[in-house]
């Protein structure tokens, strides 16, 4: 077995999409002739807990982890948070508008914190994983980011063993992910941001991101090296069973749901039909399961639809999939941002193994709207197209009242985590 170390921050107990890609990958490496090595911070801030995933973890696997100091509890006591309430990813506020002291440390966070609040455990990762490396010796290295702290782990290693190649993995763009300019960076921040950026991407033996139209946007710094390696989903975990779908029409999202998403397109069309007519507003039921920002409740009710919603906590991996099986039909939702044609998240590709009809707003020219036409599992409708989405919506219910509410996907077997991981295995191999 060759071995390979992965840096990273999400890790198991944590939830969330974050852990979800490296986590698969680990599971199946040892198929493909490479042992992974974890390395994750021992004291993480995580937004959420989720224990299913422990089945995926190999026997044995060895999980190497050191203390992290974050500036969290700070930030508690700026907010006045609880002491143990869990801090939220992409600027989620679940029960109310940002006030200014949300404001100031999102300020804070973004013009001192370069790259993120994990920064403070890159220096002593890189003295640690440099003695560790030279008495226990890998075939490669992987970071992979956000948060981008553990890219400049990578880079600081880097500089210390040249020989060792190192995988940089982004997840989500760094400098053109949706919510950098939510971080009011000065000039000099943002030139900080994009200068360590640019580092990462020219220093690392290659790149791997999860859409087309994400690598073209890293080619422009000249990487020597980038490939798609896309998310996907788990053939263990999507294994079909007899599934009752639910009695009403329901249209369901699932996973975090932040103010960039939040489809006011679909309120207003939603509304509109329930007006027009009443044994529709009878039937739906939207199903938001994860964290919601509260502008997305608000529109909601703005629209006279909170009677129709039902709104779902934090459910575990296992659960979530069992919700979309469930569901009449999927709502998929991409971030209203610069970056928009190259969003592919790990959700996506659950929802295409779940064989059920998705409704999808964003871009009708980019990389998820190809994949859907690609596999016929669905539609993509614009962000503003009210006509597209009324006639989306009334054709999806139409079919739900007929019950041939159906999908025939193809083509999906190539997105599972195993074949994957196999790519993965072959870039490993050529480095």
């Amino acid at each position: 077995m060759k071995k390979v170390l992965i840096v990273t921050y999400y890790w198991f107990p944590s939830g969330g999409a974050g852990v979800q890609r490296w986590l698969k990958f680990t599971k199946y490496l040892r198929d493909f002739g490479w042992e992974p090595i974890i390395y994750t911070p021992e004291n993480p801030e995580f937004p959420s807990i989720d224990k299913s995933f422990e089945k995926d973890l190999p026997e044995g696997l060895t999980v190497i982890k050191t203390p992290i100091w974050e500036p969290y509890n700070v930030y508690r006591k700026l907010t006045s948070k609880g002491k143990n309430e869990p801090i939220n990813a992409a600027f989620i506020s679940e029960n109310k508008k940002q006030g200014w002291k949300e404001k100031l440390s999102i300020w804070i966070r973004g013009n001192f914190l370069i790259p993120d609040p994990r920064r403070f455990w890159i220096k002593p990762s890189v003295k640690y994983l440099t003695g560790y490396l030279k008495e226990n010796p890998v075939d490669a290295i992987i970071t992979t980011g956000p948060p981008h702290s553990m890219h400049l782990i990578g880079l600081g290693v880097k500089k210390n063993l040249p020989d060792l190649p190192w995988i940089a993995d982004f997840r989500d763009p760094w400098t053109n992910i949706d919510f950098y300019k939510e971080l009011n960076l000065t000039w000099l921040a943002d030139k900080i941001h994009r200068r360590l950026e640019k580092k990462v991407v020219r220093r690392a033996d290659s790149m791997a991101t999860v859409s087309e139209g994400w690598m073209k946007e890293f080619e422009q710094m000249r990487p020597k090296r980038i490939q798609v390696i896309s998310n996907g989903y788990d053939e263990s975990d999507v294994k079909q069973v007899a599934v009752q779908l639910d009695e009403k029409f329901s249209i369901s999202h699932i996973g975090t749901l932040n103010a960039a998403r939040n489809p006011q397109t679909v309120w207003k069309v939603l509304s509109k039909i329930c007006a027009d007519q009443p044994e529709f507003r009878a039937d739906l039921q939207i199903q938001l399961v994860g964290k919601v920002d509260f502008s997305v409740l608000e529109s909601i009710r703005e629209y006279n639809l909170q009677e129709n919603l039902k709104k779902i906590d934090y459910l575990s991996h296992s659960e979530a999939i069992a919700k979309q099986q469930s569901s009449q039909l999927l709502l998929l939702l991409i971030n209203q941002s610069p970056n928009a044609n190259g969003i592919l998240t790990g959700k996506f590709y659950e929802y295409l193994a779940s064989k059920r009809p998705i409704l999808a707003i964003g871009p009708t020219d980019g990389d998820a709207a190809r994949v859907l036409n690609d596999t016929g599992a669905g539609i993509m409708v614009g962000f503003s197209d009210e006509v597209a989405t009324e006639k989306a919506i009334l054709d999806y219910y139409a079919r739900y009242k007929s019950n041939t509410l159906v999908v025939q996907t193809e083509s999906v077997e190539k997105f599972s985590r195993r074949s994957l991981t196999g790519e993965l295995a072959l870039l490993l191999n050529s480095l």
